[in-house]
């Protein structure tokens, strides 16, 4: 199993960010690998909601298919995910309060990728992408919150 763990600090009450986490039609304007979001839930998050998404990393496409196991508002969201060849992923969003108006995100994904000589050095180049692109995905989210914050 590979792991990709990320936090930022967002200068936003954690409902909103909350808000914005659970809201996939605005997934595309944080999500820097998603290419389009082909099926997603209506309204709010609820264990058994789904999610399918076109993603691209390493110039790779591939898609992945979402299932909400845990929506606890305004502190936890957690998806398992089914990608290509049997790949699994499991992400959790987990939301604190931090200096009174403030709110840590903390991102947490384990992923496993097909086996065999192809899938270790395909998960090598993936795995690399992936924290440069949860980077930047987490700095377009600060930003992206933060603007609707103080709008």
């Amino acid at each position: 199993m590979s792991k990709l763990q990320r936090e930022i600090d967002i200068d936003a009450p954690r409902e909103l960010v909350y808000d914005v986490l659970a809201d996939p039609s605005c997934l595309h304007e944080w999500v820097t690998i998603q290419e389009e979001l082909e099926e997603a839930p209506d309204g709010d998050l609820k264990p058994g909601s789904k999610l399918r998404q076109r993603m691209k990393v390493a110039g790779r496409r591939f898609h992945l298919s979402w299932t909400v196991v845990e929506a606890d508002r305004p502190s936890r969201i957690v998806w398992e995910g089914r990608g290509p060849m049997k790949s699994k992923a499991r992400a959790v969003y987990e939301l604190s309060s931090k200096d009174g108006n403030g709110t840590r995100f903390s991102y947490f994904n384990e992923y496993k990728l097909p086996g065999g000589v192809v899938g270790k050095a395909a998960g090598r180049a993936i795995a690399a992408a992936s924290g440069h692109e949860a980077d930047r995905t987490m700095k377009r989210l600060r930003k992206l919150v933060e603007d609707r914050a103080h709008a």
